[in-house]
């Protein structure tokens, strides 16, 4: 038997993890702050209910989601949370949309620009890429949890659902126009539907073909962002 560790590599592993995870409640628990600025009480404040229940499925502890919520209403003293879209060029063109949740803009604009232009992209201006996109609001569900899928499609198509698209083998994304999203959820909860994910997702109205050259560079680009604190989502229109 060799010197290599199985159990180093394991707890490598779980350190990995756990700093994702932590990273992970730090973007939900700044999303929350920014929703609970119109108001603390999620049931009057749907973009406080969908911040709510994204940080639940992820596993956002009860007390990070409160301290979040009285962060943003102003009971809890801090740095002012601001939420920003960037608009930018991946390589070989592609548009690229980066939403971000900060409390130093120019901070995150350098390193999201640092970022960009390593891997072949550069940052564009406000409205250079994002007329490409449309903004829905999205579900996610378990597709294997569906026995009758005529009878499902019907039952949300009559909620305000625009289409119905299988991702991999084993889910479903559930689109509809933003105005529509609240209804459909509730729908779903009614036909006791898990949801897996929800929230308002930009979408582009065309994909552009990429090289393998070019997706590699991106998803440099994409695994930086990711990991980046800042950075609440990103879209592209890469095919």
């Amino acid at each position: 038997m060799s010197g290599h560790s199985k159990w180093h590599n394991i707890q490598g592993r779980k350190g990995k993890q756990d700093a994702k995870r932590s990273a992970s409640y730090s973007k939900f628990s700044k999303l929350i702050s920014v929703a609970a600025r119109s108001g603390g009480d999620p049931s009057s404040n749907f973009s406080l209910r969908l911040a709510i229940d994204r940080a639940k499925m992820a596993g956002v502890p009860r007390d990070n989601i409160e301290r979040a919520i009285k962060s943003g209403t102003g009971e809890l003293k801090g740095n002012q949370i601001e939420e920003q879209m960037y608009e930018g060029y991946g390589p070989g063109g592609v548009a690229v949309l980066i939403k971000t949740v900060t409390d130093n803009k120019n901070r995150t604009i350098s390193e999201i620009k640092h970022i960009l232009s390593k891997n072949g992209g550069s940052m564009g201006g406000n409205g250079s890429v994002q007329w490409m996109f449309n903004l829905w609001g999205t579900a996610m569900v378990d597709k294997s949890a569906i026995d009758n899928m005529d009878e499902f499609e019907m039952s949300l198509i009559d909620a305000g659902v625009q289409d119905i698209v299988p991702i991999g083998e084993s889910e479903l994304q559930i689109k509809t126009n933003v105005e529509n999203l609240q209804s459909v959820l509730a729908k779903l909860k009614e036909m006791n539907r898990e949801i897996k994910d929800s929230g308002l997702e930009w979408m582009p109205k065309d994909l552009v073909p990429i090289s393998s050259e070019v997706e590699n560079r991106l998803n440099n680009i994409f695994a930086e962002l990711e990991d980046h604190d800042d950075v609440e989502d990103f879209y592209t229109n890469a095919g």
